[in-house]
């Protein structure tokens, strides 16, 4: 009997398909149930793992064993001319089609039951940040405003959903330098990806009058794009068309679809727009594929692919050295490669500024790569001034550039302007509402104030869009509401990307002496930042110094801060220059520590910052 056959008799083909199919329907059940109970991340990935080690077993398990009317024994035990095998083998089919039937009845409830359920509650969430952004006033839609949602790839090779995305982003990007139409954000539009049914609430949520959608089917060097354009108040179709061409032909296709688009709401096109509204920056077709893939990667914040970004970006600047939107991306990679990944500090400055130069001489009218070199100034002395120029140039070119206002706004607030840097982060979500990280740091700031009320919905949508890091806040609220196991499993979960380089042991001790810990437990906790400090690591990431702070070793996170953090240390400072800061800017080394930083020479040019007074002998007192 040959090895196929043996596997067929002893029932583990059948045994592989069950398992299969009951292992997707758990994983299934899993995804939707545990994010209602406020489960960590962490408890549905382990029961993929638990599920994906298991399925060996049960294949060894129906090797040895058969399943007979007098219940389990061993193969070897089980003659072989019995019927014993076919009978085992209809029940194992019977067996196989009800959990198929089950699967099938769970995928239907899914879809048209808990999916309208879930994409309701994305729409109310979004509404209300949308809200709340602009002060709780609800102005009267304009009709000349729209929301370009990502255009569904069609393809057969599923890994051309960025360019499908590219297509509808190019169009958005060209419709937003229109005069007088409103353009719903990119990453807000995005957020209903998949969810296009109902277009009269997502019109609602995002404040527009109409929706664009479409689809892009690309075959070899064929593509067809389609789009359509809905009044969101009715759902009439007012304008639809296929267009097909090759992909030397999508910067056109773009432009005709843009155009279009512009005719029916009767825009009016000032310059050069009424000859072109796109520009792609370049007319080479495999550049520009590189560039969205690269800009792909950049936008998800793929950490993991970072690296790739650059080289994809760097083979478009050799097939188009004048692609000056190439080298603006790649200055933005560079400016935040080092908080993906670590080790990509040194050169980061020389980096950004050659690459944002550079981008600048081939279109001076990019605000990236003036945000980039900002972004790469050095965190203390002349780089704060020269940070904050850099900023100023950028919103100048483009006011509503989300990543510009985003990052100044950041840079406001740790440099002590936390009133202007707040205004510049509110104003980003006013254009684009659904930013997880925004709505993130915005939660952090009304939780460095002491508001829990303004702070949470922030942060349980921006966890609920992916963003883990929001757990390390939302666990401090959890633990101020008395839910301190509770506190400790999302802060862990929350601070797991930071915490990887620890020991299990110190992961614990911290978040033990962080979350309600007693002085023994705070006192472990700084003993085991300090033994992670002793191993020399090339990168320390500015929450080491927020933990210390908070831990009660205010001075030593200080000089932590100032002499080994070399990026992201916007979590420290937004917190020295708050309420929760007042025992630090107590502290006798506040002084030193702000002169070392260079603040005062910022704060002369700039003013005082909110917290602090110019005294009569020219020294600042931070109240």
């Amino acid at each position: 009997m040959s090895f196929l056959a043996e596997l067929r008799r002893r029932n583990v083909i059948r045994m592989a398909g069950l398992y299969l199919v009951g292992a997707w329907l758990v994983t299934q059940v899993a995804a939707t149930v545990l994010p209602l109970f406020g489960a960590p991340g962490w408890m549905a990935r382990s029961v993929v793992v638990v599920l994906a080690i298991g399925f060996l077993p049960a294949l060894v398990f129906a090797w040895v064993f058969e399943l007979t009317p007098e219940g389990l024994k061993r193969d070897a035990e089980v003659p072989a001319a019995a019927s014993i095998a076919p009978q085992t083998a209809r029940r194992m089919d019977r067996a196989i089609i009800v959990v198929l039937l089950l699967a099938l009845g769970f995928f239907a409830f899914d879809r048209f039951v808990l999916a309208p359920r879930r994409d309701a509650a994305l729409v109310a969430a979004t509404t209300q940040t949308v809200q709340a952004s602009a002060g709780n006033r609800r102005p009267a839609t304009s009709e000349k405003s729209i929301a370009v949602l990502p255009f569904v790839n069609m393809s057969a090779d599923k890994d051309n959903e960025y360019f499908s995305d590219g297509i509808a982003e190019e169009i958005l990007n060209a419709l937003a330098q229109v005069k007088d139409l409103k353009v719903a954000g990119r990453t807000s539009s995005f957020r209903f990806k998949g969810r296009s049914g109902d277009l009269k609430a997502i019109g609602a949520a995002l404040g527009v009058a109409h929706v664009l959608e479409g689809s892009v089917r690309k075959q070899g060097d064929k593509v067809r794009i389609t789009a359509q354009l809905i009044r969101v108040q009715d759902g009439y179709h007012q304008w639809s068309e296929a267009y097909d061409g090759n992909l030397q032909d999508v910067f056109a296709l773009q432009e005709r679809i843009a155009q279009a688009i512009a005719a029916k709401l009767k825009l009016t096109l000032s310059g050069d727009q009424v000859r072109r509204l796109v520009d792609a920056g370049t007319q080479d077709q495999q550049a520009y594929d590189l560039y969205l893939q690269a800009s792909s990667i950049f936008d998800r914040r793929d950490g993991a692919r970072m690296l790739d970004a650059v080289k994809l970006l760097e083979r478009a600047i050799a097939l188009d050295p004048g692609y000056a939107r190439a080298y603006s991306r790649l200055s933005a990679v560079h400016a935040i490669l080092p908080t993906y990944v670590p080790g990509h500090y040194a050169d980061r400055e020389k980096q950004v500024r050659a690459n944002a130069r550079r981008a600048i001489e081939l279109d001076p009218r990019l605000a990236e790569p003036w945000a980039a070199m900002a972004m790469a100034a050095p965190l203390s002395g002349d780089g704060l001034i020269e940070s904050r120029e850099y900023f100023e140039k950028a919103l100048r070119l483009d006011p509503d550039d989300i990543t510009s206002n985003f990052w100044f706004g950041l840079t406001l607030v740790r440099s002590g302007y936390k009133r202007a840097g707040v205004a510049r982060i509110d104003h980003a979500l006013a254009v684009d509402p659904l930013v997880p990280n925004v709505m993130r740091w915005r939660g952090v700031l009304y939780l460095r104030d002491g508001d829990i009320d303004d702070a949470t919905p922030l942060l349980e949508r921006a966890w609920s869009a992916g963003l883990r890091l929001a757990g390390r806040e939302l666990g401090e609220i959890a633990f101020r509401r008395g839910e301190r196991e509770r506190a400790k499993r999302i802060w862990v979960d929350g601070s797991d990307p930071m915490l990887g380089q620890l020991r299990p042991v110190s992961r614990q001790a911290l978040a033990d002496g962080l979350i309600g810990g007693d002085a023994a437990a705070r006192k472990h906790a700084v003993a085991a930042i300090e033994a992670y400090l002793r191993s020399d690591p090339e990168f320390v990431p500015g929450m080491m110094s927020l933990w210390l702070a908070q831990l009660g070793a205010g001075a030593q996170a200080m000089e932590l801060e100032r002499t080994r953090v070399k990026v992201d240390n916007t979590d420290f400072m937004a917190y020295l220059f708050s309420p929760a800061g007042k025992s630090l800017r107590a502290l006798p080394e506040f002084p030193a520590y702000i002169q070392a930083k260079g603040f005062p020479a910022l704060w002369d040019k700039y003013g005082p910052p909110d917290m602090c007074m110019k005294s009569a002998s020219g020294d600042y007192a931070c109240r």
